[in-house]
């Protein structure tokens, strides 16, 4: 076997494509897109490389790729006494060594770059995206959720990554009606004077983005290794869902016209790029695509990321926000599952907001960490 870095062209596309191979008999399987991909891995494209830096290796037997991982370092996240870097886009046949020799071919690069240890399966951007281990809920995928073999679980913990979190994705029946109290809840702040609810508008999106920096950064600010999300950030990310968006199921929240909350909702077009059945997305697929796109119906929502500011916390501000969703999808008689991913295990307002939905878990992926110096045994 031989580990080789997959920086010349030819080698990402064996990166890229090894998947489609992997995954060929799994029907569940559902491709990323390649071109997104690429553009997480392209330093002219990812604006995460202006801080930090990424390397890719695949894994060959007999000239034939069995496996692939990239490492990464965010140093705008790092602890300074203990810093940590991460894998992500791992994929491996079902062979503990294979597998362990990727794994020590990250350590030893971020070991070289003075890292202390690894968290993965993450991506090297944000994290609402390709980022966890699959190791519970073994189904259909949604747009830009990890999915694997289960065995993939063995293969990092025979290797002596330890869970650091679950994240946890619960599926809402649209079909069934939600529980009482939490319309009681949701209804009584909607219909309450200070406070206004719009969804977004792509002719004002530059103001909407502007909102939602300000809420994001006042949410999540307590969190461990918080680090302010950039309004380039925002706009990047939307720029790349802007031929998903649909303006009336991505909704803000005010008071008195401040930017308390939002929730950001995306149609499942995996449901559509499952008919690609993993084939390469050039010009003919993209017709394809365009195609099924207008010809099936997309009934599964995925509720991408939600966010209150503290001070407007455990007042139903969520809640009414989920409702003037439900009250959009509801009449459209299209929509039956929404999928609210994902809530991390350590998150006990929005694991607590998920359950008064009357949603219910779904699938469960899981965030290792691998200390170098052997501490977690």
């Amino acid at each position: 076997m031989q580990v080789i870095e997959a920086s010349q062209k030819e080698l990402l596309n064996d990166f890229l494509s090894f998947p489609r191979t992997l995954y060929k008999n799994d029907p569940n399987w559902v491709p990323f897109s390649v071109v997104e991909i690429k553009d997480i891995l392209d330093p002219n494209k990812n604006r995460f490389f202006t801080h930090g830096c990424c390397k890719l290796w695949i894994l060959t037997d007999s000239s034939k790729v069995i496996g692939r991982i990239a490492a990464f370092i965010n140093y705008e996240k790092l602890n300074s006494s203990h810093p940590v870097g991460g894998i992500g886009f791992f994929e491996c046949i079902n062979d503990a060594t294979s597998a362990h020799l990727l794994f020590d071919t990250a350590r030893d690069w971020l070991m070289q770059k003075q890292m202390k240890a690894m968290d993965g399966p993450i991506n090297f951007g944000e994290n609402y995206n390709y980022w966890g281990l699959l190791v519970e809920g073994f189904k259909f995928p949604s747009l830009g959720m990890n999915y694997n073999f289960p065995y993939y679980q063995q293969l990092f913990e025979s290797y002596g990554f330890v869970k650091l979190y679950d994240q946890y994705t619960n599926l809402l029946d649209a079909t069934v009606p939600m529980p009482a109290r939490f319309i009681k809840i949701a209804e009584r702040v909607m219909n309450n004077a200070n406070y206004q609810f719009k969804h977004i508008e792509k002719k004002h999106f530059k103001r909407f983005a502007n909102d939602l920096q300000q809420i994001y950064n006042d949410a999540w600010s307590d969190f461990e290794n918080f680090t302010p999300i950039e309004i380039e950030t925002i706009i990047a990310s939307f720029r790349q869902m802007k031929p998903l968006i649909d303006e009336k199921i991505i909704w803000f929240a005010y008071h008195n016209e401040e930017p308390i909350a939002f929730i950001v909702c995306l149609p499942d077009v995996n449901q559509v790029l499952r008919k690609l059945h993993g084939e390469t997305f050039n010009t003919w697929n993209k017709l394809k695509f365009l195609w099924y796109n207008k010809t099936l119906t997309i009934d599964r929502l995925r509720i991408l990321v939600m966010g209150c500011k503290k001070k407007f916390q455990n007042r139903g501000i969520e809640s009414a926000l989920i409702r003037c969703l439900q009250l959009e999808v509801l009449p459209r008689k299209i929509i039956k599952e929404v999928e609210l991913a994902w809530v991390g295990d350590f998150n006990s307002k929005m694991m607590a907001l998920h359950e008064a939905t009357g949603a219910q878990k779904d699938k469960v992926h899981r965030t290792y960490r691998y200390e170098f110096d052997g501490s977690q045994y």
